[in-house]
Order: C-alpha cells, then sequence, then structure tokens
C-alpha cells in the first residue's frame, strides 16, 4: 500500500536559498506522526512542499508522492489530506462569516462565491460541523471578529467538511491562550480517537497529542532523529535540537520542556 507521504531525495528551493538537499521522509497511513523542529528547521517549506505550492528540483530519482501520486487535482485531493496553515489563517478574508468559512472547504476557495453552488446536504453538513466544533452561534459572525481560537476551529470545520482522511497541521494552538489550546487538542484527540489520521509540525512541545507515537526531528533542513515518540522525546535529542539544556517533564501523556540545569 502506498504511503500517505513519500518524499525521495527531494532539493527544495525558496527563492535563491535552498532549504532541503536530497531530503528523504516517509510517513505511512493511519500512523499518527509530529515533525518538530526549530525555526528555520524547514518546517513551513515541508508544508508548502506538500500543499503543491512549491516542487522540488527535477532530479533523477527524486519525487514527492501523496498516497502513491505525484500530481494531485485538488479536488480530489482535499478528501484525502487537510492542510491547516498558519498562511491560512492570516490570509483568510476578514468578512466572511461562520457558515461560509466552513463551505469554502468544498471548493478550496477563501470565502464563497456567487458561481459556487452548495446543496441543502451541504449546508445540513456544515451546521453539524460547527456543532461538532461548539462554534454554531458564531455562524454569522466574520471571521475577523473571531478570537484566534474560533477562528482555528472553523478552519479545522472548513477541513472537515470533505472527510479528509488526514488532517495535517501547522502549529495548531499558537497564539491561543491555555483555555483555548486545551479544548482545541481536545478537538484534535476526539478526532484521532474516531480515526483521521493526523500530522502536526510544529515546535511546541506540550501540543504533541498522546495519541501520538512517531517523532521526527528536523533542523536546518535535515532529518536528524526519527523513531518512536518515546525513543525521540528526550531531553539529551531536544536539547540537541533547539541548541539550549533542556530537561523534559512528561504527564498524561504530555510533554513539556524546561530549563535544564547549567554546569556552575
Amino acid at each position: 500500500m502506498p504511503a500517505l507521504i513519500d518524499i525521495r531525495d527531494a532539493t527544495v528551493y525558496r527563492g535563491h536559498t535552498r532549504v532541503f538537499h536530497r531530503l528523504s521522509l516517509r510517513i505511512e497511513r493511519e500512523c499518527h506522526t509530529a515533525i518538530l523542529g526549530p525555526n528555520g528547521a524547514g518546517k513551513s517549506t515541508l508544508l508548502k512542499l506538500l500543499c503543491r505550492e512549491i516542487y522540488q528540483v527535477q532530479d533523477a530519482g527524486s519525487s514527492v508522492s501523496i498516497l502513491g501520486e505525484e500530481t494531485w487535482n485538488v479536488w480530489e485531493l482535499r478528501a484525502h489530506l487537510g492542510i491547516l496553515s498558519s498562511d491560512l489563517q492570516q490570509g483568510y478574508i476578514g468578512n466572511a462569516v461562520g457558515m461560509n468559512v466552513i463551505l469554502s472547504g468544498l471548493y478550496s476557495s477563501i470565502d464563497v462565491w456567487d458561481y459556487q453552488e452548495f446543496t441543502k446536504a451541504d449546508r445540513s453538513r456544515a451546521e453539524n460541523i460547527m456543532r461538532r466544533l461548539g462554534v454554531h452561534h458564531l455562524r454569522t459572525r466574520c471571521f475577523a471578529e473571531m478570537s484566534t481560537g474560533e477562528q482555528r476551529r472553523f478552519l479545522l470545520g472548513r477541513a472537515l467538511i470533505n472527510n479528509p482522511r488526514t488532517l495535517v497541521l501547522d502549529e495548531p494552538t499558537s497564539g491561543l491562550d491555555l483555555k483555548a489550546c486545551f479544548q482545541y487538542l481536545d478537538l484534535l484527540r476526539r478526532l484521532m480517537r474516531r480515526g483521521t489520521s493526523v500530522v502536526l509540525v510544529t515546535h511546541h512541545i506540550h501540543e504533541i497529542p498522546p495519541e501520538v507515537t512517531r517523532v521526527v526531528l528536523l533542523k536546518k533542513g535535515r532529518v536528524v532523529a526519527d523513531g518512536k515518540k518515546e525513543d525521540v522525546m528526550t531531553g539529551e535529542t531536544l536539547s540537541a535540537l533547539f541548541g539550549t539544556r533542556i530537561h523534559l517533564v512528561r504527564s498524561n501523556g504530555y510533554y513539556q520542556a524546561l530549563p535544564g540545569r547549567k554546569q556552575v
């Protein structure tokens, strides 16, 4: 069976800057995975590569495939892979109302437009999603008037309306207060337990849910560690990854990083 994501020997540039040199990374289906790395590791470039916003250098033996296919029609891909990025949140039209944010996922658009058609079943599904996410009372509120956490829930709903088998999340709790962070993580955990696979791209250790079983460490465009969460998530490996002494604490399946002791 083809992997969810299979990157082989990919060299990728952003402008004149080479971000990846012969990067290889394979993520199987139904494997909850976290890709963890500091700023500058190449995480945003990896997301753009998966969204097909950018492409690798066309070298012999180099390929990027999703579910075994290197080229996808966006209409078909959205039913398999829902990608939620910070770029999407920052670029979304502020006067779009909540209901339309959800419905826009059916066309992979920003807001809805007159030429787009939505059935009664589409609208009913959007209503149900908003109820599940606890934002139904905001269905007529403008996106710009929502809190950061509320916006995240609507963009999650925008992806869920296509019933994707996998969600790829870009630092989903960044900018949220503790309550909103805990609520959002609880939503993700419920989705994961119901069968939705999650690939989490982040530098926030605390937002890696207990259900994640594999962790990939990314630094300066290179995979520096890859394996079972309990093997990869250690104070030693994370200290090397972030370039500072880290004391790692684990509680209720979550990890938290504390400053490590400095030698006197």
